[in-house]
């Protein structure tokens, strides 16, 4: 008995473990698998999968990653990132701040007096303080937009974290990026925009990703968030709350056939805007997009907002905290498909409160949980906000066709606590 105790030990250890002489799984040459929505359509998803020797990168540094990316070109490539990699910094790797960026005797004490409201008035800022606050924006770009080109896979190796980006895909198409610590895209020269009909608002320039113009893109195992600079903590200007980040995920401008999946959105204020404008016919048959499995903890809204698009929203957690606006938010010609998401809030946010409509029509939801509870969020947001927005209807134009198996929300919540974000591939 105990030579069959040990021989059938060593049979399930054997399922468990690798060969020496096995080669580790390379997810740097991951395509997106048949099916796995929108970005599967056609042809499919392979970013830099078919990269030869000679175009694959480990970087570890801003210089690196910059030449890697080979400005933006066409080139099939991989480039993975391992560390800490800091866009704030110069060609020989040391840290910048603001006041580096700063040109043209700009500083924030001179931009508040010259343009205060009560003094200004409701023009748009103009003379010497907004030009110098431009061209000491435009160096900061220089350092942390970078250029995604088509046919490029960019993964982040083991605990791989790259601070203070925008990584920018225009006009460019089939391109990955998973695995990746995506923080504190931060924006040293916020604009201020004043409203005839109110104070105004202050205006940041930079998204963690923005994709515009884009076409078969997969975000797979990424973590956003605004870490080491949240909003929270900036100071109150005009009575605005001075903000230094704009989106986590922006997917504008006729981008097209995108999955987002297993991510992990977190401490922010706008989360996901998908479509950028009321009156942009252009995005009219575009901006069609897959979330899935995604968490959302901490958001204040758009997780996401939608113009346009026709989205399939499904197996989504979102933990809502004091801050929270909306959840859901449904605009201009959306077709927002919900199905089985869980929500988890303080017990002072109702249902009503996880979805906003302007100008939108309808919303197809299904197998929501609140707080355990199964609810109807499309009736509840009828009941309670038809006063002062338009009733929503369930008939939203499309039935999703490209998706994963759909598990309850109940099973997907469990799944998506422990298995979104960076370093969560299996």
């Amino acid at each position: 008995m105990r030579f069959r105790h040990i021989a059938v030990v060593a049979g399930v250890l054997g399922l468990f473990c690798v060969p020496a002489h096995a080669e580790a799984r390379d997810i740097a040459r991951d395509t997106l698998p048949a099916g796995d929505g929108w970005a599967s359509y056609g042809a499919g998803t392979t970013g830099g999968a078919a990269a030869d020797d000679d175009h694959v990168h480990t970087v570890t540094d801003r210089a690196g990653l910059v030449r890697a990316l080979d400005n933006g070109s066409d080139t099939p490539k991989i480039i993975r990132i391992a560390g800490t990699v800091d866009a704030n910094t110069d060609d020989d790797g040391d840290h910048l701040d603001c006041a580096d960026y700063a040109t043209g005797g700009y500083s924030l004490k001179k931009y508040l007096a010259a343009y205060d409201p009560r003094t200004w008035g409701s023009a748009r800022p103009s003379g010497p303080q907004e030009e110098a606050r431009q061209a000491s924006a435009a160096r900061q770009a220089e350092r942390v937009v970078l250029p995604v080109g088509s046919n490029t896979t960019i993964v982040g190796l083991r605990g791989a974290v790259l601070k203070g980006a925008s990584l920018q895909v225009r006009n460019a198409e089939n391109v990955i990026v998973r695995n990746l610590d995506l923080r504190d895209a931060y924006d040293c020269f916020p604009v201020w925009q004043p409203n005839t009909g109110g104070l105004g608002d202050w205006k940041t320039a930079y998204d963690n990703i923005w994709l515009t113009g884009a076409r078969h893109v997969w975000i797979d195992h990424v973590t956003a968030s605004d870490k080491g600079h949240p909003d929270e903590a900036e100071p109150t200007y005009f009575a605005r709350n001075y903000l230094r980040h704009d989106g986590l995920l922006d997917i504008t401008n006729g981008s097209d056939l995108v999955t987002v999946s297993w991510s992990r959105f977190t401490g922010h204020d706008k989360a996901v805007l998908i479509g950028n404008g009321d009156t942009v016919a252009g995005d009219r048959g575009r901006l069609r997009v897959t979330l899935h499995h995604n968490a959302f903890e901490s958001i204040a809204q758009r997780a996401p907002r939608v113009r346009f698009g026709q989205v399939h929203l499904y197996n989504n957690r979102y933990e809502v905290t004091d801050g929270h606006r909306y959840s859901i938010g449904v605009s201009t010609e959306s077709g927002i498909h919900a199905e089985n998401n869980a929500f988890h809030t303080p017990g002072h946010i109702e249902v009503a409160d996880l979805v906003k409509s302007w100008n939108g029509t309808a919303l197809h939801q299904s197998g929501t949980l609140f707080n355990g509870y199964p609810v109807d969020l499309l009736t509840i947001h009828n009941a309670y906000n038809g006063g002062s927005e338009r009733d929503l209807t369930a008939d939203v134009g499309w039935t999703p066709t490209l998706h994963t198996e759909i598990d309850s929300a109940a099973v997907a919540d469990r799944e998506v606590a422990r298995g979104a974000g960076a370093g969560r591939i299996p």
